[in-house]
């Protein structure tokens, strides 16, 4: 069967009330469906207005009635603010069921409390309240979620959103601090290891980084090609060669001792670490290029990784393994989600962090966050954080549909 693209719009109160990680726990364990793309916007006055015209199109039903209603009132911005709405982005096979069947039904008949399950999104994040004298009546409504019943529908529904995100950054500053001086932006890649996989793991990072009191401003899926992998991690290739390039020239010292029966120099030991001993530090930045990438850098016989046997376009284009990018805004930000991700050693970090829970290693750690707000200006430069492919992803897919 075919692949199609269908969406899930979470809405501006269940962002605000940091319940974004809960649900994307939901949509990425419950289905086989793919998060091909994520982006946060604000929509303006336009686009709610024709969002909830084509809602109204499609059925009299008050289900639909209401979520038109709801788009109008509240997707819609208010007190001159646009409201920060995030865009889901799935492929696979049916997706508008599956998707539908996570994010759940709207009743708009009464419910007794106690017949409520939990088990769909909506059950457990929205809120719908009915006159008591008149079930029909409903007095307050927040479905949660927004996602669409049918394929033509999620394809017009797309194409409004492409149509409107086409030229808009990625970024989504819609407040003014008291005091902007205080204010600071982070970035957060929730690193490829977490998507071998469909699990809750992402969403559940994201809750766990939610207890700072950050908003997130902005969110993307991200593949990082071989030259940005390479570039991103450049300063740790040092670090590696001036931390483990001794201990490996000693390994190789005592094994070549140890074989041959004999004491080396004090030249012949400083000539494997500066030749063994550098090979294998140098060996361990590219499995690092090589995770956050799917690609292993050009042969470590050329330094720098600069060239090899990889074409400009092999160097630059998306790699084979994804990550998702988030970028934090608030008081004290890199202090607060580095606190919460916990060391680069997961063995060493405290229990409740991020890399203390989901980390198997120092490669393999599950997350990385900016160290200060030089790295995060360099790293938001190098991920170009501003751009967003999701509308790109939109448009061919409805050129072969």
């Amino acid at each position: 069967m075919s692949k199609d693209l269908s969406y899930v719009l979470v809405t501006p109160y269940t962002i605000a009330k940091s319940r974004t990680g809960g649900v994307l726990s939901r949509l990425l364990s419950r289905t086989d469906l793919e998060l091909v793309g994520a982006q946060m916007f604000a929509p303006d006055e336009t686009f709610a207005r024709e969002y909830a015209r084509s809602l109204r199109k499609r059925s009299p039903q008050n289900q639909i009635m209401l979520l038109a209603d709801y788009v109008e009132q509240k997707i819609i911005p208010s007190g001159g603010r646009a409201h920060r709405t995030l865009l889901l982005l799935f492929r696979g096979e049916n997706p508008c069921d599956k998707l539908l069947t996570i994010c759940g039904h709207i009743y708009t008949q009464h419910v007794e409390i106690d017949a409520l399950s939990g088990e769909t999104i909506r059950d457990t994040y929205a809120d719908m309240v009915c006159s008591p004298d008149n079930p029909d009546e409903v007095r307050y409504f927040e479905p949660a979620v927004l996602t669409p019943r049918q394929q033509d529908e999620a394809n017009q529904d797309l194409l409004l959103m492409a149509n409107f995100l086409e030229g808009k950054g990625n970024i989504v500053q819609n407040i003014t601090h008291p005091d902007p001086s205080v204010i600071e932006q982070t970035l957060v890649i929730i690193k490829p290891d977490n998507w071998t996989h469909n699990s809750s793991r992402p969403g559940t990072i994201i809750d766990m980084f939610s207890r700072t009191g950050l908003r997130i401003i902005g969110i993307k899926i991200h593949r990082f090609s071989l030259a940005q992998a390479m570039n991103f991690y450049g300063p740790v290739e040092e670090v590696l060669k001036e931390k483990l390039a001794p201990g490996y020239g000693l390994k190789a010292k005592e094994l070549l001792e140890k074989e041959f029966r004999f004491t080396l120099s004090a030249n012949s030991s400083r000539t494997l670490t500066e030749t063994f001993g550098i090979d294998c530090a140098r060996d361990q930045f590219a499995q690092i290029v090589q995770f956050m990438s799917g690609k292993r850098p050009p042969s470590v016989d050329s330094a720098p990784f600069t060239s090899g046997d990889y074409s400009p376009e092999e160097l630059t284009q998306p790699g084979d393994v994804k990550s998702m990018i988030l970028i934090y805004e608030g008081e004290n930000a890199i202090k607060k989600i580095r606190d919460v991700l916990g060391p680069t050693d997961p063995l060493k970090a405290p229990e409740g962090t991020v890399r203390r829970e989901f980390g198997s290693s120092v490669m393999v750690n599950t997350a990385h966050a900016s160290d200060s707000t030089e790295s995060y200006n360099r790293e938001k430069d190098i991920i170009k954080t501003n751009e967003n492919s999701l509308g790109t992803i939109i448009r061919e897919y409805l050129k072969s549909v």
